[in-house]
């Protein structure tokens, strides 16, 4: 029987966001509704509220959540009711191409469930990146819940859903930072201060944060950064290859997605290095770069879908080391809120208060 639950729906472009009944129905063959426990605030939501994404309005918003599986459909055999889980965006399909080459965290097929969740008049749903979490109650294909420790809380848990798991893989398994390298990150948010984390949980010598808002060079010391750049009031590519020796950086993330900063990860990488792009740009950008400069500089430019994450491999994973101790999740959490505290969240990150908000139910 489809149940009604309360759920944070952006009705059109740069509209205010507002709480709706949610109509979200059984689960079908491959699918599972999950009970959200906690889902955090990230930059992608306010993307789709602002139409950056696409215009398949209204959405319901929130993506990267962690809960407990309520009720699966027909032929569900990865999850079962009351397993705690992460929900992730990219559920491999296990057939197309790149997952029978060995490589599923490029899956071309990924799949989210065939119902749609309405609102109490009919209106179809468009879930954000296939999730919908900000709501009591969400509709997934099964493939999106992975099941990890339930000992640790699901604030800190939901974060590996999108934004954690996006920086952390950008460093470890986009960009290979490998021990003794120099990383340089551009842009000091959620997705850019877990790259900080994932290169010195890799082994990097030096980390180099760059931003242009003091307090998140100061929270991405915390996180691990060894130097940081203002580069509101330093030349951000000058800097980083001062630190380097004059070289440039081995590995530069950029968590921002702006043609100025990828331009500047471009020339602050050394020869042979490799750039990662994990910023998310919107349709309209376009960048322009000397095609002699892309052949003589060498090395790799890369883009890092979900940090090419294997969500059964490294949500479990992350969860294990943050509960030895050995990384710290938890400080990427600035806030708990409530469900209806969204449009005032998306505020605070816009304006750099806050490295995630975290709604929990």
């Amino acid at each position: 029987m489809a149940q009604r639950v309360r759920g944070v729906v952006a009705p059109g472009k740069n509209e205010p966001v507002r709480i709706e009944t949610v109509i979200v129905p059984d689960p079908g063959p491959g699918e599972a509704v999950v009970k959200v426990q906690a889902c955090g605030v990230c930059h992608t939501d306010l993307h789709y509220k602002q139409g950056g994404i696409n215009d398949d309005f209204p959405f319901l918003l929130g993506h990267e959540a962690a809960g407990v599986v309520e009720s699966v459909g027909e032929g569900v055999t990865e999850v079962a009711p009351g397993d705690f889980v992460v929900l992730n965006w990219r559920a491999v399909c296990g057939q197309c191409r790149a997952c029978l080459r060995g490589r599923p965290w490029y899956c071309f097929n990924t799949h989210n469930a065939k119902q749609k969740m309405t609102l109490e008049d009919g209106t179809e749903l468009t879930p954000a990146l296939g999730i919908g979490a900000f709501a009591e109650k969400t509709l997934v294909a099964a493939g999106q819940c992975t099941k990890v420790d339930p000992e640790v809380s699901p604030a800190v848990a939901g974060l590996l859903g999108c934004g954690v798991m996006a920086g952390i893989g950008a460093s470890i398994n986009t960009g290979a930072v490998g021990r003794g390298d120099s990383v340089a990150v551009i842009g000091c948010g959620g997705v850019g201060d877990a790259a900080v984390l994932g290169a010195r949980l890799a082994g990097a010598a030096k980390v180099i944060a760059v931003d242009i808002d003091d307090r998140k060079l100061a929270k991405a010391v915390e996180i691990g950064a060894t130097h940081t750049v203002n580069s509101r009031s330093r030349d951000a590519v000058e800097a980083i290859r001062e630190l380097t020796g004059g070289f440039g950086a081995d590995v530069v993330i950029e968590a921002v997605g702006r043609p100025e900063t990828y331009e500047q990860a471009f020339y602050a990488r050394d020869l042979a290095g490799t750039v990662v792009l994990v910023g998310v740009p919107t349709p309209e950008m376009k960048i322009e770069l000397p095609l002699l400069d892309v052949f003589g500089r060498g090395g790799s430019l890369k883009s890092s879908w979900y940090g090419d994450c294997l969500p059964s491999r490294d949500f479990p994973m992350l969860i294990d080391l943050h509960r030895q101790g050995r990384i710290d999740l938890g400080a990427f959490v600035t806030e708990t809120i409530g469900l209806g505290d969204v449009e005032a969240a998306f505020a605070r990150m816009h304006e750099g208060d806050v490295l995630r908000s975290v709604v929990e139910f």
